[in-house]
């Protein structure tokens, strides 16, 4: 393997390692992660508003607008169109790395969810 071949693989190695270390601490890591789990899988299925996410998930509004502006401002979520009815997706980084989330997923936020531990606290 030539030296800039490692470097790059290296380099591969250290993105996905910083973005398992984001999903671990915004999903397991701190209050509320159960909640943006319970969005981020529902996004990967369907882009959605902050209202249509309400709906679904049976949440507050502001509870999902909060968990909305923590994952886009981590740069997990993205989104398309004006103020209301704004639309919500998974961002291109998620998006590639979802297997990430979903190994994370699996060991936490799926068992607390079936047991119905999530609860609307504005979390």
């Amino acid at each position: 393997m030539a030296r800039h071949d490692l470097y790059i693989e290296r380099g591969i190695c250290d993105w996905m390692q910083a973005v398992k270390q984001l999903i671990w601490w915004l999903i397991a890591g701190s209050e509320g992660g159960v909640n943006r789990g319970r969005i981020i899988e529902t996004l990967k299925k369907n882009p959605s508003n902050a209202n249509q996410l309400s709906e679904s998930l049976k949440l507050d509004y502001k509870t999902i607008r909060h968990h909305l502006d923590v994952l886009t401002k981590n740069n997990l979520v993205t989104t398309m169109g004006g103020s209301y009815g704004k639309m919500f997706f998974l961002s291109p980084m998620l998006d590639q790395d979802y297997g990430i989330f979903e190994e994370i997923w699996a060991r936490i936020g799926k068992n607390e969810v079936k047991g119905e531990k999530h609860e609307d606290v504005n979390k």
